[in-house]
């Protein structure tokens, strides 16, 4: 933070405008301005200072009437244009009432020239000594007449708008800009301007200014023979304003046209006023600041309180008719002395630049901390560096684990497809078998009516013998079976053929070579024997079905298991890896944190430094209020002494006449 640096000018003395009664200066007022050279105090000429609020003030800088703008320039501009052309921001501005040489300030004469010709002079001087950078440097020269914005370089930029972006901030659309060369070039473009400007006669000025007008230089440079694009391109900006003074009417006279534009003057010095009232309050206090309500104020913005340097210079007319407006005028400018600004280089960096940049701060930092003794901040640097190499390893040993997991997953995703392979291979055996099994089942019995066994319903009762039959056909008729089963009627639709099981070729053979004369007993024996095998055989493809199905059932759940156990083992991995991570960035917050910690020390120590820096012109200030006090004190023990020399010197002329008459009393006594 730096505070806006206030300078405060007299003009010579105007006879003219001397009050004609004998209060007045021209007819030796009471009051006058007192000026050294960094207060002005309001004196009565008899009693010495005004004790009164408000009476002395205290500037970087005050000048009298015999001051020329070259020395001006030289207090309290030229530091500020080489700022300029190292990258700042800058502004330098004249404040006042009217007629007190504000314009002669900026512009001044053939004689003596002004700020602006010598600002210029300077940028062009400093830009040739500036061997190891190459710059482009474009003007516009504008003014404010009745809030509307008119370009003085052409006659065709009149009432142009305010725009604002982030890249240009706050700009004027459509001001003309030429890219100069020279300051011959510049200054002809000045010449150009101040022909466009509305200019009037009022009865304290004959040339006065009817309008704020706005000087602007924008310089651009960037370094030479760049190899590698590691250097930034600078862009600032140079506001000179040359403000219209305030005016009051039975003052100036002004009427018609000149009391609109006085009004309009007034009004947005007002608005001016206001922000610096604004600007010079504490932070906490402070509310909204209104630089919108004017255009001057809007385009000023980065010299109030923004990022610029800013230097004021406020002109006052030492004339007893206008202590109260030059009142006004210092404590206006000891309100902007309250003011701070946060000034930084302007610059336009592309990544080279940027990477180029950082690591000159990195070892500077470093440097700073070698240089410091801070062990302790280097041992806690290098443990965060340390536990960050630790996580990074950490990490990659989690993704080669991860990488084996997906190996080993796709292990068993292969195994477990050629086990369903084997198991498809199964279940098609199975399928033959089954096939086999149908071929088992007994076929319809009206399909074979000439050679069917009747089986006994499962819900009749046994008996112990059947009654033979006297003889045996090749059909079995009703009357027959009824005779046999003892009166129980069989039901023939449970009767089924005996199923034509697979047997070997000699058993068919030996089958088929039965007579059908074979006793009953005989073929009920061996048809017992035949049912006995193909049932064995059942339960043997049965058993062999369910055995299958048993390995297939393990092999699913074999599977399943080891899908499970690859998802938990995914689910770990993926956990560790969110764990190490979070360190990790936890770990990149604590270094971004301790360099925020730093940074914020390093604006301490430099806020610390400007403080002392302040204080320091501060006691500087009060020694020198002590050693004017000191003078004054021997200034007026001295005028004690003097009188009290003349009352002790007319005491004793007193007496010694009063002895005389006392003598030349008795002497005349008869």
């Amino acid at each position: 933070m730096e505070k806006i640096s206030v300078a405060v000018r007299f003009r010579p003395p105007n006879p003219e405008a001397a009050d004609p009664s004998p209060a007045g200066a021209g007819g030796g007022g009471y009051r006058e301005w007192r000026i050294d050279d960094t207060r002005v105090s309001l004196l009565h000429r008899a009693a010495g200072p005004v004790p009164v609020p408000g009476a002395s003030f205290a500037f970087d800088h005050v000048f009298d009437g015999a001051a020329t703008n070259e020395r001006i320039y030289g207090a309290l501009v030229r530091e500020l244009i080489g700022a300029v052309v190292g990258g700042f921001n800058g502004t330098a501005f004249a404040y006042g009432q009217t007629s007190s040489g504000k314009t002669f300030t900026m512009n001044g004469s053939e004689a003596d020239p002004g700020i602006i010709p010598h600002a210029v002079r300077d940028v062009f001087d400093t830009v040739r000594q500036a061997d190891d950078r190459e710059f482009l440097i474009r003007v516009s020269y504008m003014e404010i007449y009745n809030e509307e914005i008119n370009d003085l370089l052409t006659i065709e930029g009149q009432k142009l708008r305010i725009h604002e972006s982030l890249e240009r901030g706050v700009y004027v659309a459509g001001l003309r800009e030429e890219i100069v060369n020279s300051a011959e070039q510049v200054l002809e473009l000045l010449q150009l301007g101040e022909a466009n400007r509305h200019f009037g006669e009022t009865n304290m000025n004959v040339r006065s200014s009817r309008s704020h007008t706005i000087f602007r230089m924008v310089i651009e440079s960037s370094g030479k023979d760049q190899t590698d694009s590691g250097d930034a391109i600078r862009v600032s900006v140079l506001n000179l304003v040359d403000l219209a003074g305030s005016e009051r009417i039975m003052k100036t006279g002004a009427e018609g046209v000149r009391l609109n534009e006085g009004k309009y003057i007034n009004k947005s010095l007002m608005i001016l006023g206001n922000v610096i009232n604004k600007l010079s309050e504490n932070g906490k206090q402070r509310g909204h600041i209104p630089y919108r309500d004017s255009k001057l104020t809007r385009i000023l913005q980065p010299a109030l309180g923004g990022n610029a340097k800013t230097s004021i210079i406020c002109t006052a007319a030492p004339e007893e008719i206008h202590i109260e407006e030059t009142r006004g005028t210092l404590q206006f400018a000891s309100r902007a002395k309250c003011v701070s600004n946060c000034a930084q280089v302007n610059e336009i960096l592309t990544d080279a630049a940027l990477l180029k940049r950082q690591k000159l701060e990195i070892e500077e930092l470093r440097k700073k901390l070698q240089g410091s003794h801070s062990e302790g901040l280097e041992q806690v640097v290098l443990k965060l560096r340390n536990d960050m190499h630790k996580s990074e390893l950490e990490r990659d040993r989690l993704a080669m684990e991860l990488e084996e997991e997906k190996k080993l997953r796709v292990t068993l995703e292969q195994h477990l497809t050629e086990q369903q392979k084997k198991l498809e291979a199964i279940s098609s055996d199975h399928f033959t078998d089954s096939i086999q099994l149908d071929a088992l089942k007994t076929p319809d019995s009206k399909s074979v009516p000439d050679g069917f066994v009747a089986c006994r319903s499962r819900y009749s009762n046994d008996v112990q013998f059947s009654p033979l039959p006297e003889n045996l056909d090749n059909i079995a008729h009703e009357d027959l079976w009824t005779r046999l089963n003892k009166g129980c009627v069989t039901d023939l639709d449970m009767l089924e053929m005996t199923p034509g099981l697979k047997r070997e070729a000699s058993f068919i053979q030996d089958t088929s070579a039965v007579p059908l004369e074979e006793p009953t007993d005989t073929r009920c024996h061996r048809l017992e024997k035949e049912c006995i095998s193909d049932r064995q055989q059942l339960e043997a493809s049965k058993a062999r079905c369910a055995n299958l199905e048993k390995e297939r059932d393990v092999l699913r759940d074999q599977n399943l298991f080891l899908q499970q156990e690859l998802s938990e083992s995914k689910r770990e991995a993926d956990s560790l890896v969110a764990e190490k991570q979070a360190q990790l960035d936890d770990l990149r917050a604590k270094c971004a944190a301790f360099e925020k910690d730093l940074y914020t020390t390093r604006q301490e120590a430099h806020r610390l430094a400007t403080e002392k820096q302040e204080l320091t012109g501060e006691l500087g200030t009060e020694r020198q209020k002590l050693d004017e006090l000191k003078q004054d004190i021997r200034v007026i023990s001295r005028g004690f002494l003097q009188r009290e020399g003349q009352l002790t010197s007319l005491y004793t002329k007193s007496k010694a006449i009063l002895e005389n008459c006392k003598t030349s009393q008795v002497a005349t006594l008869p």
